[in-house]
């Protein structure tokens, strides 16, 4: 260990046998921004605080729900083996070499990942997370799992939630789109 107590090797344990790195970087996705994710019967819903950014800031530049394809994110895979990349080797790739607090549907940066059908992550997630055990059915619908999501956002949410401050996501058999924000304004009215 460092002479002051902090160590920057990833592979530096802590008197109790943590791995120091990794838990720096769970404590920094507990800290970030408030996220929801529902597997319903027809598809899966994600939504997230968006920050309000500067007035230079180009709005549409960028996004905090995301499509993963083999085509955006995965190309590099795909055009040396004409395949789409493995979820584990996916892992490796984006946890496996340092933690830098990333999760990636649930891929914690010590590289493991898991299958959830309903979790919160971020801020407050331990109040998403209890929300949502009192709110989840696997036979949800899509329309009523975008209604639990905003809600269980709410729960975690600091301030008030707008059609400009959450982004909303959707995939489903027709394939992935983000919610418009006239229809967030829609879904948060149905809620209140």
């Amino acid at each position: 260990m460092a002479e002051h107590g902090y160590s920057f090797l990833l592979t530096a344990f802590s008197p109790s046998g943590k791995l120091v790195q990794i838990e720096y970087a769970l404590a920094a996705v507990a800290g970030g921004a408030p996220s929801v994710g529902i597997k319903a019967a027809n598809g899966v819903v994600l939504a997230t605080e968006k920050k309000q950014k500067p007035i230079l800031y180009d709005e549409q530049s960028v996004h905090k729900v995301e499509a993963i394809t083999t085509y955006r994110f995965a190309q590099q895979n795909y055009l040396i083996y004409q395949e789409p990349i493995p979820t584990a080797q996916l892992v490796q790739r984006l946890g496996g070499v340092r933690p830098f607090g990333v999760s990636l549907l649930i891929c914690d940066p010590s590289g493991a990942y898991f299958a959830w059908k309903a979790t919160a992550m971020g801020k407050n997630y331990v109040n998403g997370k209890a929300f949502l055990e009192e709110r989840y059915s696997e036979d949800l619908e899509l329309e009523d799992a975008i209604h639990t999501v905003i809600l269980t956002l709410k729960e975690s949410f600091e301030g008030q939630m707008t059609e400009d401050n959450i982004e909303v996501g959707i995939c489903n058999e027709a394939g992935f789109r983000r919610l418009t924000p006239t229809e967030v304004k829609d879904y948060l009215a149905a809620i209140v």
